[in-house]
């Protein structure tokens, strides 16, 4: 499922030609728009043009039939596990149930305290930065893989990996060295779910620190207003 470039989705695919995800059969692709650039990326990996189907939520009158034709064009092809690779919009809750356990997506930053509606893309870099510059802690930030949650970033994590933040560090730096972590941790997890050996990684400590919840609402407010679409 792809809302925008598709350069998770092309890597994995990419390694499902090389041989390295052989027990993952790519089967569909969803995208939100006609102007998902991952559409194209998915033509030249030989997805066929049946399989590429585009959905737009605005066509349907609620979540629930929404999630019926994205349903509908999953069991049409007989899907047994969904990623959401830079997908923006809210998936409906029947997907989320039929799919239990089966249906992840990626995440830029730590969730749940850099997730939630609204953070995406470089507004959880930026608010990740602001927030280490006002805490003067905690240099680095993470990509991670969690599970599909009704509400926003508050699945179980099942993949993670700790990116450094270097001093100077620019949000496009940051996103440009956590991208292909990303990738990298959505092929992993492909790995390890075909192989039935994927875990869930529980955090043991909160990283935001009692006194800090101010800061990190005025880190994700201003990075919002930096970075309004994304």
């Amino acid at each position: 499922m792809i809302s925008g470039g598709g350069t998770t989705m092309e890597a994995a695919l990419k390694e499902c030609h090389s041989g390295r995800l052989y027990k993952i059969e790519p089967t569909l692709i969803i995208a939100s728009s006609n102007h998902a650039g991952g559409i194209e990326k998915a033509r030249d990996l030989g997805i066929p043009h049946d399989d590429i189907v585009i959905i737009h939520r605005k066509h349907y009158g609620s979540a629930k039939t929404f999630g019926e034709s994205i349903l509908a064009a999953c069991q049409q092809r007989k899907v047994g596990v969904i990623t959401q690779n830079g997908w923006m919009l809210k998936t409906p809750q029947n997907v989320i149930d039929a799919f239990s356990g089966k249906i992840f997506n990626q995440h830029p930053g730590p969730t749940p305290d850099f997730g939630g509606r609204g953070m995406f893309g470089r507004r959880v870099h930026c608010a990740r930065l602001l927030f280490v510059q006002m805490t003067n802690r905690a240099f680095w930030t993470e990509a991670i893989i969690q599970r599909v949650a009704y509400r926003y970033d508050e699945g179980a994590i099942v993949k993670k990996r700790i990116i450094a933040i270097h001093e100077g560090d620019t949000v496009e730096d940051l996103q440009a060295r956590v991208l292909p972590i990303e990738h990298e941790i959505q092929i992993e997890m492909l790995e390890d779910f075909a192989n039935g050996c994927l875990e869930e990684i529980s955090r043991k400590h909160s990283l935001v620190l009692p006194g800090e919840e101010q800061a990190l609402a005025e880190a994700k407010r201003i990075a919002c207003l930096r970075y309004p679409n994304g």
